[in-house]
């Protein structure tokens, strides 16, 4: 993932024999390692200013959405309950995070504030709903969903209303 000025990257490695996030210049210079820990910590995201990273890790037991400060400093669970999380993804104004939640049921899309409070579920159980991704004026999120048969790329706004089918594979 990219930094807002395109000057960085953070991405995951499994170099040191599990996941670990890690940031370098956009030129691949100055690697950087930003979490260490023998858990599997994925699906970094960089906050619109850059100043934060948004990620998923299993060093509480289950996959938890995280926040940290983009040193690595910092890192914060956002999340509880047990179940698998994944995909988290900023709003433009970094105020939410949409991510997914698999659980008994499927998986669901859900939405909250940065600080991990006023979590809300967007999608019904029943089907496989994930990968959100919230729109730049904040008013809709794009996501993958099984929900009519096929995986198929769906838009809704962002209280979980009008859902709309984009594609028909």
């Amino acid at each position: 993932d990219l930094s807002a000025d395109f000057t960085r990257t953070v991405f995951v490695s499994n170099r040191d024999g599990n996941l670990q996030i890690y940031a370098m210049n956009s030129n691949g210079t100055e690697q950087v390692r930003l979490t260490n820990n023998t858990f599997n910590d994925y699906s970094p995201a960089w906050s619109p200013d850059s100043t934060r990273i948004v990620f998923v890790s299993d060093r509480d037991g289950s996959a938890e959405v995280y926040v940290m400060n983009a040193d690595g400093s910092g890192q914060t669970r956002l999340t509880t309950g047990n179940l698998e999380n994944d995909n988290p993804s900023w709003s433009a104004d970094g105020t939410r995070i949409a991510f997914d939640t698999i659980n008994p049921t499927g998986r669901i899309i859900q939405i909250m504030a940065a600080n991990g409070t006023a979590i809300t579920d967007l999608t019904g159980p029943g089907s496989d709903n994930f990968d959100p991704a919230i729109s730049p004026d904040g008013q809709r999120i794009a996501f993958v969903s099984n929900r009519d048969g096929s995986y198929d790329l769906y838009l809704m706004n962002v209280n979980g209303t009008n859902v709309t089918r984009l594609t028909n594979i």
